[in-house]
């Protein structure tokens, strides 16, 4: 009998260790805890955006609003989505910004973060916010938001900040797809975003990316289209298409009879609804 529990013991310090390393070893694409709202841009849709504030916790959630991406000096606290936000019942708003990285690494700058339980990024130039917020504290209380299961979103510039890879991060101009700024926030890791693509026709310029680093999923988001990511998926909310760049494709009456590209050269569009499997690169039916 005493041989019998102590093989039930061994069993269960077993099984319990593999289902501990097997967790620890598991891969996340997007953030482990808390939700991604990626918008491609020209955001009108109210269920996008009450998407975002039902994430963050409701109309009552401490939320922050960083408008750095479009270059201005100084925001009021009424001025761009936190006005918008405020007119959909959001009651606790907060406006958030420098130019001064070393203002973003400081504990008062980031008092706000604190409790906040949802931060949007507004459009812009991407850039902008890497060269006030990257490698700060600021940052890195973007991060600590998501672990408490918290929201972060953001629109056009908003978007593409949110990828690990900074697609357009140029100072120049927004064509040179890769730029003297490229890296983000990793907020989903080995993944390019792109945004505005089909509006402004740039369905083609993923590629430039994934010809220099292919290990890369490109991501394209159209115009009042978001993604919204939890852990390793993502589904497609809004009026418009994403477009998934993993060298596969994808159909929803097959592809077998197709004539289709070369891998490099392919990509597929996913609609309202449909959801991505981040890890694996293919589409959950």
């Amino acid at each position: 009998m005493k041989n019998v529990y102590l093989l039930i013991i061994f069993t269960l310090y077993f099984t319990n260790s593999k289902c501990q390393n097997s967790e620890n070893l598991t891969e996340y694409i997007g953030p482990k805890n808390g939700s991604l709202v990626i918008v491609g841009g020209a955001m009108k849709s109210e269920a996008i955006m009450n998407r975002f504030i039902n994430l963050a916790g409701g109309k009552d959630a401490a939320i922050v609003v960083i408008p750095t991406a479009s270059g201005r000096e100084h925001y009021n606290e009424n001025s761009g989505f936190a006005k918008k936000l405020r007119a959909l019942g959001a009651t606790n708003v907060t406006v958030l910004h420098t130019n001064d990285k070393k203002i973003a690494n400081t504990e008062s700058f980031v008092k706000p973060l604190l409790k906040a339980n949802g931060v949007w990024f507004g459009g812009g130039r991407q850039w902008r916010l890497v060269d006030s917020y990257k490698n700060t504290l600021t940052e890195t209380m973007f991060k600590k938001v998501l672990e408490r299961g918290g929201v972060i979103g953001g629109s056009s510039a908003g978007a593409t900040i949110q990828g690990s890879y900074l697609a357009r991060g140029d100072t120049k101009n927004n064509q040179i797809m890769m730029g003297d700024h490229e890296e983000g926030f990793n907020f989903m890791k080995n993944v390019a975003i792109d945004q505005h693509v089909l509006a402004r026709n740039r369905q083609f310029d993923m590629f430039e990316i994934l010809k220099n680093r292919p290990e890369l999923l490109g991501i394209g988001i159209d115009e009042d289209t978001a993604i919204v990511v939890k852990g390793n998926e993502f589904q497609v909310i809004g009026k418009s298409y994403v477009l998934v760049y993993d060298g596969s494709f994808f159909s929803r009456e097959g592809k077998l009879l197709k004539k289709l590209p070369e891998k490099s050269n392919l990509f597929y569009f996913l609609g309202k609804g449909e959801k991505y499997d981040l890890l694996n690169r293919k589409v959950k039916r």
